[in-house]
């Protein structure tokens, strides 16, 4: 990948993503989109993985055919609401490794409190992709970044649904070496730390809980 931050135009992300933000849009549908875009958004963001070959026999005769390389990629939740992504994204690469990163983000704050860590071995050799659908402060993002490259990590790639400036910036100043993968990148940070106009609290619209 080249380039801090991706957004993915394509009209097929565009539109689900319109139907997520929408109000009226139910919990089982909401979580049905998610887990339809992120298999859109993994396409994107795999789009350079490491490739080597191998012979096969097809029905007709034997080749050369590419397979990925390397060790198996880790794909790293931040919870909750980082699983939406995970499901999908899981479907598309189901051989992959699974860890999971616990952070809330303090209400008076805004800051990253961590209550949980559990992520995949030697991930110095495995392509890292962390998953949570909204960038908006960048604080916990960048704290789960940390916490990566604290066990070893050194190629990590971060996937979102939506993201703000603030979140843009605080990732690009904190952790340049990690590309940003998303559908798009709204106006603000209203004064909760919310993305403006955003689609509420991701996590709250896929369980159904307030």
């Amino acid at each position: 990948m080249t380039g801090h931050l991706t957004v993915v135009t394509h009209p097929l992300v565009q539109h689900k993503l319109t139907l997520m933000r929408e109000a009226a849009t139910p919990t089982a549908v909401f979580r049905q989109l998610l887990k339809e875009i992120s298999q859109l958004l993994a396409y994107e963001i795999t789009r350079e993985l490491p490739m080597t070959t191998r012979t096969i026999e097809t029905p007709l005769a034997p080749m050369q055919a590419p397979v990925l390389a390397g060790k198996k990629l880790a794909l790293v939740s931040i919870l909750r609401a980082g699983n939406g992504l995970l499901d999908g994204v899981l479907e598309l690469i189901p051989s992959a490794r699974v860890g999971f990163i616990g952070l809330y983000r303090d209400p008076e704050t805004l800051q990253p409190v961590q209550y949980y860590c559990k992520v995949p071995a030697d991930l110095e050799d495995r392509l890292v992709i962390l998953l949570d659908p909204m960038l908006a402060t960048g604080n916990s993002t960048a704290r789960a970044v940390e916490l990566l490259k604290e066990r070893g990590a050194n190629r990590i790639r971060f996937l979102c649904l939506l993201a703000a400036p603030e979140g843009v910036a605080r990732m690009a100043a904190a952790h340049p070496d990690v590309p940003i993968v998303t559908a798009a990148v709204d106006e603000r940070l209203n004064g909760h730390g919310y993305i403006v106009p955003g689609l509420g609290d991701a996590g709250d619209r896929m369980f159904g809980t307030k």
